[in-house]
């Protein structure tokens, strides 16, 4: 004992000399005390040294000595090398960590409840372990910080926080870090916070999520600035409680066995959105910037999923889906692919969103709630698969003619459609370009209203492409809606066409490109805008905006028969420029290869209409249309007034 107090003294002795570190080491855990804070060490009983709180036990302390390393504050630094694992604590935090070392399995109790020196603990990762892992208990705030860390765990979770409160989990700038979870276990993600998720930093985090999702808190998560990539997970690549917010960084997600990402309400009844999102529970997603990536494979998974509302204002998304449709068992009923889905409402004002589903039944946007699409946006949709139908057991399979999908009620079928909204639909500014191919595949759809007051709506489907349950209504941007086996634009209330540029074109006769649902007394009412309508208007439409069909250019050449059933002879090029001038403004268009026969006009003024022209300006539906444009050359096409309509459309969206 007395060579034990000697050597203690020694060492005290030279910390107030030469003002240096002393290093208490037990087992695999070194505390470093630096002279100007040690202040008084107690030695008590024999047995125990107390050094800035935190008690050693003499017979587990295995080292002691002075040097000069310099110590950070608030820093716990865990160090991995294959099997093994150590940890060095700085003095001013080490009578609030307690570390436990399994091989190369750190796990931390975090026992403060306020800040240490006006700042947070930060735990900082680095080295290579094939079977390790990091756990945190805690109630205060802390930062994990991943500094060139390759871990994997075998038996759980790569780290694995029940801390309850927010911790910051940091890619150090200029470090790859890998993490890897088993194959087997309970563990809920390869990362898992009870507490709420801020994910963060300069460097690239790389996730392997083999038992459940790729990272997953039971509270919030926030990402920025970092790269982030997720590239296998059984379950979902990211997934959180409470709300998400992604405002920078780039994250990719692939090989993802569920949702891209998805968002849950934590309770049972949404708080709604609050100041700073303080104590928020909403189940919403806010995309306010980055890069998003992501590619989903299994059946009806969803790119980005929110259990609330869907915020974008800027940012690059491209999401892909590429699996079948699936029974829900628990609502009884058909379920597909959507590259956003949302159970509340859709508001996207900005961002660049390139969204694209192969499988059957997929669809670009599906939304429970409202839809507005507003301001700088821009989206870009294609979907290519066939209509997915369920039989009475559930049993999934695809289908490919329209008619055969008639057959089956709503709930045990779900069509390819570029966006389909529950609730109201608003379009007020941004770009959207939607393409379907499979059978019951419509651009827009909204199983309420359909109002457009602005932006640039861009449409190729092979049913309805815009489509509407109740009141469709546009008065103002620019539409052109072409669908290939049905209406080009379809309200089963009234169709009000009210301002605007609206390019429509139908299928043939039955169909028409401008459809209210008059069999059940609505109406098609033309009040307004600019109007080209291949495929010609629903009968006894009201029409206070004079329109006109379009005969055989003066030359004569190059028109085909068009049996226009409002009582007068017209026809139309395929794949022909003209131009319509209305006032000092021209609208260029290209016809299609095939659509209705009739071709009626309108503007607030007496238009003019030209075809074979050359034309310029600036270019709208990709590549379509000029607006405004410069047109030369063509010859002049005769326009006869219009006061009928078309005998096509249909009831229900025929």
């Amino acid at each position: 004992m007395k060579k034990i107090l000697l050597a203690i003294s020694i060492q005290l002795s030279a910390i107030g000399l030469f003002a240096q570190t002393l290093h208490v080491q037990v087992g695999n855990v070194t505390y470093l005390f630096p002279a100007s804070q040690a202040g008084v060490m107690p030695f008590s009983d024999g047995t125990t040294l107390t050094v800035m709180n935190k008690a050693f036990t003499l017979s587990e302390v295995s080292n002691m000595y002075v040097d000069e390393t310099a110590v950070t504050d608030n820093l716990v630094s865990i160090v991995y090398s294959s099997s093994s694992a150590s940890v060095t604590v700085a003095g001013n935090v080490a009578q609030y960590v307690t570390p436990t070392i399994s091989g190369a399995h750190v796990t931390i109790a975090q026992s403060n409840t306020d800040a240490v020196n006006n700042d947070e603990i930060t735990y900082q990762l680095s080295g290579t372990s094939t079977n390790g892992s990091f756990s945190l208990s805690g109630s205060y705030k802390s930062t994990v910080s991943l500094a060139g860390v390759t871990l994997t765990n075998p038996s759980g979770a790569a780290i694995n926080i029940s801390n309850s409160k927010r911790i910051q989990l940091s890619a150090k700038s200029g470090t790859t870090n890998t993490l890897t979870d088993c194959a087997s276990g309970s563990q809920k993600a390869c990362i898992y916070s009870k507490g709420q998720l801020q994910i963060q930093g300069n460097g690239t985090l790389n996730v392997i999520g083999k038992t459940k999702h790729g990272i997953k808190s039971a509270s919030y998560i926030s990402i920025k600035n970092l790269t982030l990539n997720i590239t296998s997970t059984v379950g979902d690549g990211i997934n959180c409680e409470e709300y998400m917010e992604i405002k920078s960084g780039t994250v990719t997600l692939s090989g993802i066995g569920d949702d891209g990402i998805q968002c849950d309400l934590g309770g049972t009844v949404s708080t709604g959105i609050t100041t700073d999102h303080e104590d928020e529970d909403t189940g919403n997603i806010y995309i306010s910037g980055g890069t998003l990536n992501i590619a989903v494979t299994a059946a009806a998974a969803k790119g980005i999923k929110a259990n609330g509302d869907l915020y974008i204002t800027d940012g690059t998304i491209t999401a892909t889906t590429s699996g079948g449709g699936a029974w829900d068992s628990d609502e009884l009923k058909a379920k597909a692919c959507a590259g956003l889905s949302a159970d509340g409402n859709i508001a996207i004002s900005g961002g660049t969103l390139t969204l694209s589903s192969t499988g059957a039944g997929g669809k670009g946007i599906s939304g429970d709630g409202t839809l507005l699409v507003s301001d700088s946006a821009s989206i870009r949709i294609t979907t290519s698969g066939q209509a997915v139908v369920a039989s009475t057991s559930g049993t999934i399979s695809t289908v490919s003619n329209a008619s055969t999908l008639d057959r089956y009620s709503t709930n045990y079928k779900s069509s390819p459609k570029g966006i389909k909204i529950d609730g109201a639909i608003s379009i007020t500014g941004g770009k959207i370009s939607v393409t379907t191919s499979g059978a019951g595949g419509e651009g827009i759809e909204s199983k309420s209203t359909l109002d457009i007051t602005g932006g640039e709506v861009c449409i190729n489907s092979y049913d309805d492409a815009l489509n509407s349950t109740s009141t469709l209504t546009v008065s103002g941007g620019m539409v052109y809606a072409r669908a290939t086996n049905n209406d080009g634009i379809d309200a089963n209330g009234n169709c009000y066409i009210q301002g605007g540029l609206v390019y429509a074109i139908s299928a043939s006769s039955p169909e028409v490109a401008i459809d209210a649902n008059t069999e059940s007394g609505y109406k098609l009412y033309v009040q307004g805008g600019t109007i080209v309508a291949i495929g010609g208007l629903e009968s006894g439409a009201s029409l206070s905006q004079s329109c006109y069909t379009a005969g055989s250019s003066s030359s004569g050449g190059g028109g085909r028969p068009g049996g226009g059933w409002g009582g007068s002879s017209s026809s139309w090029s395929t794949n022909t420029w003209y131009a319509l001038t209305v006032g000092s403004t021209t609208f260029a268009f290209k016809t299609p290869s095939s659509g209705g026969s009739t071709m009626v006009v309108s503007g607030a003024s007496t238009p003019t209409l030209k075809s074979g022209v050359t034309a310029s300006g600036t270019s709208i539906f990709d590549g379509v249309g000029y607006y405004p444009a410069t047109a030369s050359g063509g010859s002049s096409v005769s326009l006869s007034s219009y006061s009928g309509g078309n005998s096509g459309g249909g009831p229900g969206g025929w």
